[in-house]
């Protein structure tokens, strides 16, 4: 079975919220002011191609009323406003590229910016999509490591809504992909989240915080997923990366539309993360379900139902856990996960034996954007 190693993106975009009263109150005005203002230094500082995510900050909305307001649990009301907006040409311009060891000890050698231009490991297609995948030409001897991409954001956030528009994702034998935010400069003090993750052939993404010991999750919340489970059959709900071989705490989604060849030919989709100081929260859609509300560019996650997976404040003070994070995408392969699972799955051989080809990496192994 050839596997999809690339991965294929239209966008990523970062909202920041902004506290706002009613929009029949006597301060709306004001507001609005202060909303335009805000529009014209972000349209100063960003263009947009030709993806599916719109302009997400167009003024006709603001002249015309407050759209996408949202509500915290004491009742206050707020927007998410565009911060940032990766994509087309330019995207790898706000990207540094990882070039060490794999900490999750794939049989993988990342490669510096230089090279992955000159190999087209990364680059931006005449479509304007980001395209990121690792070497499927080179034969390797058994044992070696198959070269790939790890980047990240040189931006640092704490908090957002971070909205990924993804056409496809690497999936198959051996491969492991993941796009995620971590925070600096030591992990784990200020916290990892693991957005999109997934290996093998699984079909359901797997969402996962990792902290320092004292957050939990709290298995009550409202979510549509699982939380996931150890081999001792107990759920994976303390978030503490330093027991249970890193494991943290995870929450499979139920839909087979949210990782792997299904999520594929659906022609991708949205997943989209809220980090505010009320939850870490997940939602994942396919193309034909993304939200009206996210294609306008006024994305209002109380609308959305319930996420796939939530990590809340109730048992995690996600201030204390989390900051400074950078936004990650990497393909790896084996290592901690994909090559200690390869026996439970029905790939072929061993998962060192699986790098060798690289016609098992022609199709399935990238990302594309």
């Amino acid at each position: 079975m050839l596997i999809p190693t690339h991965l294929s993106l239209l966008a990523v975009a970062l909202f920041s919220t902004v506290v706002c009263g009613e929009p029949d109150s006597e301060d709306k005005r004001a507001f609005l002011q202060s909303l335009e203002a805000k529009f014209e230094s972000y349209q100063q500082r960003n263009s947009f191609g030709n993806g599916s995510i719109q302009d997400p900050f167009r003024k006709q909305h603001l002249r015309r009323d407050v759209k996408g307001v949202n509500r915290n649990p004491d009742g206050s009301a707020f927007v998410w406003l565009p911060e940032d907006v990766y994509q087309g040409k330019n995207f790898f311009d706000a990207f540094d590229f990882f070039r060490w060891d794999d900490p999750t000890a794939g049989a993988v050698t990342y490669v510096n910016r230089t090279v992955a231009f000159e190999k087209k490991y990364a680059y931006v297609d005449d479509n304007g999509k980001v395209i990121m995948k690792p070497d499927i030409t080179s034969h390797l001897p058994l044992g070696a490591h198959r070269e790939s991409v790890r980047i990240n954001t040189w931006k640092l956030y704490t908090g957002g809504l971070f909205i990924l528009d993804l056409n496809r994702a690497p999936w198959g034998c051996a491969v492991w992909p993941a796009f995620w935010t971590v925070g600096m400069p030591k992990w784990p003090d200020f916290g990892e989240i693991d957005v999109l993750e997934g290996v093998h052939d699984n079909e359901h993404n797997q969402v996962a915080w990792h902290t320092n010991p004292g957050c939990w999750l709290d298995t009550t919340q409202q979510f549509t997923g699982n939380v996931t489970t150890g081999p001792d059959g107990h759920h994976h709900d303390n978030c503490d990366a330093n027991i249970n071989n890193n494991a943290g705490c995870a929450i499979t989604e139920w839909s087979r539309a949210s990782y792997g060849p299904y999520f594929e030919a659906q022609g991708g989709g949205v997943i989209a993360m809220k980090w505010d100081e009320n939850d870490i929260s997940v939602w994942s859609f396919f193309r034909a379900a993304i939200p009206d509300d996210i294609l306008d560019g006024t994305p209002t996650p109380s609308s959305w139902g319930p996420p796939s997976a939530k990590l809340s404040s109730s048992k995690c003070d996600i201030n204390k856990y989390y900051g400074n994070h950078t936004i990650v995408f990497n393909i790896t392969f084996c290592g901690a996960w994909a090559g200690n699972s390869y026996i439970g799955t029905d790939c072929p051989g061993t998962c060192p034996e699986r790098m060798m080809d690289p016609a098992n990496f022609v199709v399935r192994g990238f990302f594309r954007y």
